[in-house]
């Protein structure tokens, strides 16, 4: 059983670790958000160059794709960083709290960019709707 005076003690424990969660919860706000611009951008820009029959701006599609993908893959890593941070602060003593927010210990690896940029939420995302900007791009014309 957890003894009472124990969490009074804890509370810039808890404190700390809400805002680390916070953090977390705004990265994954973000990189929902992305997705859903994205699929919005991509639709718009295809309707309206079929309709207006201009195809100048259907290699338009492809490059934001990638550039989504790339700024998806930052909310991702940052995310993953805050993760590793909470994990470490969740194991802290009380008078170890120092409410620090920085992550540059936790760059490397799994939360690094290029990794966070293929982990699996965005690699089963992001390259269909490339492969199907391209293929709309080049049926379209």
């Amino acid at each position: 059983m957890v003894n009472p005076v124990n969490l009074l003690n804890m509370e810039n424990k808890i404190k700390h670790l809400e805002f680390i969660q916070l953090t977390i919860t705004r990265m994954n706000v973000n990189s929902f958000m992305i997705k859903g611009w994205l699929v919005t951008l991509v639709g718009a820009i295809f309707v309206l160059s079929e309709k207006d029959a201009n195809t100048k701006f259907l290699w338009f599609p492809p490059f934001v794709t990638v550039l989504f993908w790339v700024m998806d893959a930052f909310f991702v890593s940052t995310e993953r960083r805050y993760r590793s941070l909470y994990n470490y602060v969740r194991t802290l003593n009380e008078p170890q709290i120092d409410f620090s927010m920085d992550t540059s210990n936790y760059e490397g690896g799994r939360n690094g960019f290029l990794l966070s940029g293929l982990s699996t939420t965005l690699i089963l995302f992001y390259p269909v709707v490339l492969t199907a900007s391209i293929i709309a791009a080049s049926y379209i014309k």
